[in-house]
């Protein structure tokens, strides 16, 4: 059976586009409801790259998924009931979007991405080098990295459009932003999630690093969690058997490209650089191991 082309741009002739993301293109079904697409496009350091990574929408929205249908209890999600049949009726193309899109309720998202740290590694390992601590959460001395935390940590971001980069706040920066209710919410169910979530990848033999989480409101205020959820795109997936403290673990997330794309000569604005063939068809097996490993 051949593998589906990767698809780095969908087109839906009779929905109108409302966006195209780094990773998704969105589109308008009806005043109270959006069809998401997760493409096969890649980003690094904010910057989308030339070359698609095959399968990879499917395995986000999958991955996705399986995590909002085990969440449910904690918060609910922005999934409507409307098939794909009732909102894309051509065939073909129906056929270039199945399995990696979303029908999903019109909410009105936080203007902030909520970041969870379990482990000190990435951006979060600079900043405890310089400051000894992460987005002012001071921490123990002597840490090392990819040390586990003691316990996970709320490091939010402001939200970058796209091309630009997120820019990480401290928790009280959010609270003119939601209001001090909201953010504490936010970050309350956030912190469950990721150590909810956690527990359950590890026993699979994933350990999640960090994470990130978007939500949004309905017209009454109520919290919804949207976009994607603990997905290899938005978190850091480590395979519990190599993970050693003191080293940057292996991963089955994109950290993988973004190693690659560190030994470039590349200053991480747009263009991005072309990916060769064997890094592509490795990060694409990265992916469906992580979806295996947790939903099978």
């Amino acid at each position: 059976m051949t593998a589906p082309a990767a698809l780095f741009e969908s087109s839906i002739s009779n929905l109108k586009l409302r966006a195209r993301g780094k990773v998704r293109d969105i589109y308008d079904v009806d005043d109270k409801h959006l069809l998401i697409v997760t493409t096969d496009r890649l980003s690094a350091f904010d910057v989308v790259l030339p070359d698609p990574i095959p399968g990879k929408g499917r395995v986000l929205t999958s991955v996705s998924n399986f995590w909002f249908e085990k969440m449910q209890d904690i918060i609910p999600n922005h999934l409507a009931s409307l098939s794909l049949k009732d909102v894309v009726p051509d065939d073909q193309e129906r056929a270039q979007i199945e399995g990696r899109s979303i029908i999903v309720k019109k909410l009105n998202p936080l203007p902030v991405e909520a970041i969870v740290r379990g482990y000190l590694i990435g951006s979060g390992w600079k900043d405890y080098q310089r400051t000894g601590g992460v987005c002012g959460i001071q921490l123990a001395e002597k840490l090392q990295l990819a040390e586990q935390l003691p316990e996970a940590i709320y490091t939010p971001s402001t939200k970058a459009a796209v091309g630009d980069h997120d820019e990480n706040i401290s928790f009280a920066e959010t609270i003119p932003l939601l209001g001090e209710e909201m953010a504490c919410k936010v970050r309350d169910v956030s912190l469950r999630l990721y150590t909810t979530a956690a527990a359950f990848a590890k026993q699979r033999g994933i350990i999640i690093a960090d994470t990130k989480f978007e939500f949004g409101l309905d017209d009454d205020g109520k919290l919804y969690l949207i976009d994607e959820a603990l997905t290899p795109d938005s978190s850091r997936f480590w395979p519990v058997d190599q993970y050693q403290p003191g080293m940057s673990p292996p991963s089955f997330d994109k950290q993988f490209i973004r190693d690659y794309l560190e030994t470039l000569d590349w200053d991480k604005t747009p263009p991005g650089p072309e990916l060769p063939d064997d890094i592509v068809a490795i990060s694409s097996q990265k992916y469906h191991e992580a979806e295996l490993k947790l939903t099978e």
